[in-house]
């Protein structure tokens, strides 16, 4: 009422601030609104963490600007198929990955192969943010595996799914789900029928000291939360800044960053947003990917242990009330397996996820902090920018 300007972090989040919980103002003072996309700093996410893709970048771009001006960064698209760039773009990441599977096993005792996709969810813990499909997947994964022959093992695209986050203080469920995630992973890691086909690791202590290694050695990030309930995201930026691929959904600024980098080089699933109500109505009564059941009868049976600590996880998702389920995870579940196959075939492809990983760091310009602060400073603080005097 008091403000001059109220605004949003992305656009679909300014989008549904005006329909849901500030309608009536809108109503009131449409003029009042505005959207800011959020943004991150370049020069800590890219530049400082990832030194050997910086070195890269001023190399072909024959010139660091770029660290100033990120949109310059949208000129790596003209390179995103020759195989020489290809090649030191891969000898970059390889080098990451190394970097991060040796923090992996200092921190968790876990050692993972380097050649696996590296398949990465680090954020708050949160329902929304649906760590708990992730697991659920992990989980339908590992039972797959195993039911599989030799010859049908050999085919399969080896895996290291890493989760990482806090929760709040008295988030019961939050903490639970952390639990279970360490509870599947102590199953996981040790089966040796499975082997280094799959690994599951909780990287303790989330913080971004740590980000700063496992963003840049990252294949694949998990931005899946349901559509909706994200008003930003930002790690979602980092990753892709990193060249790294993003599975998620039409959430947050994911929507922006697939106009920005192409949904083809994307994997995205899931209910779009304004589908979301209609699913929750129906929860109750819906048919869900026998997959999804399966999985969450596994927990609830003890076949990970813990099984009475874990009944609180299975009563938020199995539907089996009004309001169980609130963050759709056995609707989205199918969709959410279709695009981790799609995940699976194009990482046999390198050339394909090379290509797609270039032209998702070149469409990450718009993601810099300093467009977002330049357009504060325009539209809302009505302030002008000078320039630092010279020495």
């Amino acid at each position: 009422v008091c403000c001059h300007t109220v605004n949003g972090v992305a656009a679909i989040h300014s989008e549904l601030i005006k329909t849901t919980i500030f309608a009536d103002f809108y109503d009131i003072m449409p003029q009042k609104f505005q959207n800011k996309t959020n943004g991150v700093t370049q020069r800590r996410w890219l530049a400082f963490c990832n030194p050997g893709l910086s070195q890269l970048l001023t190399e072909t771009l024959g010139t660091d600007m770029w660290i100033g001006e990120l949109d310059l960064i949208k000129n790596l698209a003209e390179h995103a198929e020759e195989p020489e760039f290809q090649a030191k773009w891969q000898a970059v990441k390889d080098a990451n990955k190394q970097r991060l599977a040796v923090t992996i096993e200092n921190l968790t005792g876990t050692k993972v192969d380097t050649n696996a996709l590296f398949d990465i969810q680090v954020k708050r813990i949160h329902e929304y943010k649906r760590q708990l499909l992730n697991v659920l997947y992990v989980i339908h994964r590992y039972t797959a595996i195993k039911a599989m022959n030799p010859a049908e093992r050999k085919r399969v695209v080896p895996r290291v799914v890493c989760i990482g986050g806090k929760a709040a203080p008295g988030y019961d469920i939050a903490k639970r789900i952390i639990k279970l995630i360490s509870a599947v992973a102590d199953k996981v890691n040790n089966d040796p029928d499975v082997g280094d086909l799959l690994k599951l690791v909780f990287i303790p202590d989330y913080n971004v000291s740590l980000a700063e290694v496992i963003v840049p050695g990252a294949d694949l990030s998990q931005h899946i939360s349901t559509a909706g309930t994200e008003a930003s995201g930002t790690s979602n930026m980092k990753f892709a800044m990193n060249g790294c691929l993003i599975v998620g959904t039409m959430d947050g600024a994911n929507v922006e960053i697939a106009e920005e980098i192409g949904e083809e080089n994307m994997f995205i699933f899931g209910a779009r947003a304004e589908e979301v109500a209609a699913l929750r109505t129906s929860r109750t009564t819906a048919t869900v990917d026998p997959r999804f059941t399966a999985a969450v009868n596994l927990i609830r049976d003890g076949f990970f242990g813990w099984a009475e600590f874990f009944q609180p996880i299975v009563k938020t998702v199995d539907g089996s009330f009004e309001g169980s389920d609130f963050y759709l995870l056995g609707p989205d579940f199918a969709s959410y397996c279709k695009a981790q196959e799609n995940v699976d075939k194009v990482y046999q492809d390198k050339a394909l996820w090379t290509k797609m990983s270039i032209l998702s760091t070149s469409g990450s310009g718009k993601f810099s902090s300093d467009r977002t602060i330049r357009e504060y400073a325009k539209d809302i603080w009505n302030v002008k920018p000078c320039k630092r005097p010279s020495p």
